[in-house]
């Protein structure tokens, strides 16, 4: 759980910071990486950076694909809660 909490910190705080770059035109976070950290627990953050810094909200894969990830993150939370409990 403690990894859940991490990168969903971690896909929020990149998803401002990719905002923040896209203003200044410096250099972006990778897309691809931004979708790994969703993967891997983070789906949750990367959602709420999107909403909160209208970020990518227009883009197919992300509108589609996060809230997608979202969904499996939550199945594998429920199924990891379920094997932990016995």
């Amino acid at each position: 759980m403690v990894i859940a909490a991490v990168m969903n910190i971690a896909g929020f705080a990149m998803m401002g910071a990719d905002k923040q770059r896209a203003r200044s035109k410096n250099w972006r976070i990778p897309e691809k990486r931004l979708f790994t950290v969703a993967a891997f627990g983070g789906a949750l953050g990367v959602w709420a950076g999107m909403r909160m810094y209208r970020h990518k909200t227009q883009h197919p894969s992300f509108k589609y694909g996060i809230p997608f990830l979202l969904v499996i993150n939550v199945i594998e939370v429920y199924y990891m809660i379920s094997w932990i409990e016995g």
